[in-house]
């Protein structure tokens, strides 16, 4: 199948570009996917027509995938990145959680740090001049299209415990330019002996971009702002919420009281019921609207 004018190693499309834009988000399994589900519908509902392009791997089913028609997205299978068996071995979910625990969140059993590197594929949608990724595991709240304008690398900061953070980008929100040349660049920067990147794509992007362009934290929200720095929190500002640890279609996970508003939110989108006006929400107890 092709993509575009092209065979591009790894990628199968056989859907063509539609636009010279595109949100892009990736799904590696079914959780995924269902996360998708609510991105997609949230990306329409904020008027936007660029195209959404889900990058899956072959062990997504189509009945997964199924649900996404309706939203136009255009479907794209990606292979894992073409890596060393040492680099693989060294990231792979008992390494990466043994050497670098999450020790602030769970992440979910399905968790798969290899798949994370296969957002690098961004870079072969040459059919685009400009991408924003965005996680799977996220809402878009208010339209972000003018972003397509912004240059190579944006992204928010990882801030969701203590403003020390603003230093560390979160790779849930990015804006990049497809390049061919950039995604072999990467491959070999990425692929050097011994190398291990802790937190995967994200500390690899921080690495390769070191002069990132700071977007602000409200293009990408994290959900434990919601009750750990709470004066951060003003839904009328909030572009982006992005469910990092936890998920939000997980049945009672360990922060789930404290993130009932979010998750009850999270629901709405992904079955596009009585999804409520944001600047109706309230927000965090005891932190008064802007």
């Amino acid at each position: 199948m092709m993509m575009g004018t092209e065979m591009l190693r790894g990628m199968r499309s056989a859907t063509p570009a539609s636009s010279r834009e595109a949100y892009v988000t990736l799904v590696t399994n079914g959780d995924y996917a269902m996360g998708a589900l609510a991105l997609a519908r949230s990306i329409r509902l904020t008027g936007s027509h660029a195209d959404i392009v889900v990058l899956h791997t072959d062990g997504v089913r189509a009945d997964e995938l199924e649900p996404l028609q309706p939203f136009g997205c255009r479907l794209v299978e990606v292979d894992h990145l073409p890596l060393s068996d040492g680099f693989n071995a060294r990231h792979a979910k008992s390494q990466v959680h043994a050497a670098a625990p999450f020790t602030k969140g769970r992440k979910p059993a399905f968790h798969s740090p290899l798949d994370n590197f296969c957002k690098l594929r961004l870079w072969q949608l040459i059919d685009y001049r400009a991408c924003i990724f965005i996680d799977a595991d996220a809402i878009v709240l208010k339209t972000i299209d003018r972003l397509f304008d912004y240059p190579e690398f944006s992204a928010a900061p990882n801030v969701y415990e203590s403003l020390a953070d603003f230093h560390r980008l979160n790779s849930g929100v990015f804006v990049a330019r497809p390049s061919l040349a950039t995604f072999e660049a990467m491959l070999k920067r990425l692929d050097q002996p011994g190398a291990f990147w802790r937190r995967t794509d994200q500390t690899f992007l921080e690495d390769y971009f070191p002069d990132w362009h700071g977007l602000p934290v409200f293009m990408n929200m994290l959900q434990y702002v919601w009750f750990a720095l709470p004066e951060l929190w003003d839904w009328k500002s909030i572009s982006v919420l992005h469910y990092q640890y936890e998920k939000p279609w997980e049945a009672d996970h360990p922060k789930a009281d404290r993130l009932k508003p979010l998750i009850a939110l999270w629901q709405a989108y992904y079955t596009g019921r009585d999804i409520p006006e944001i600047a109706s929400l309230s927000n965090p107890t005891g932190v008064a609207a802007a």
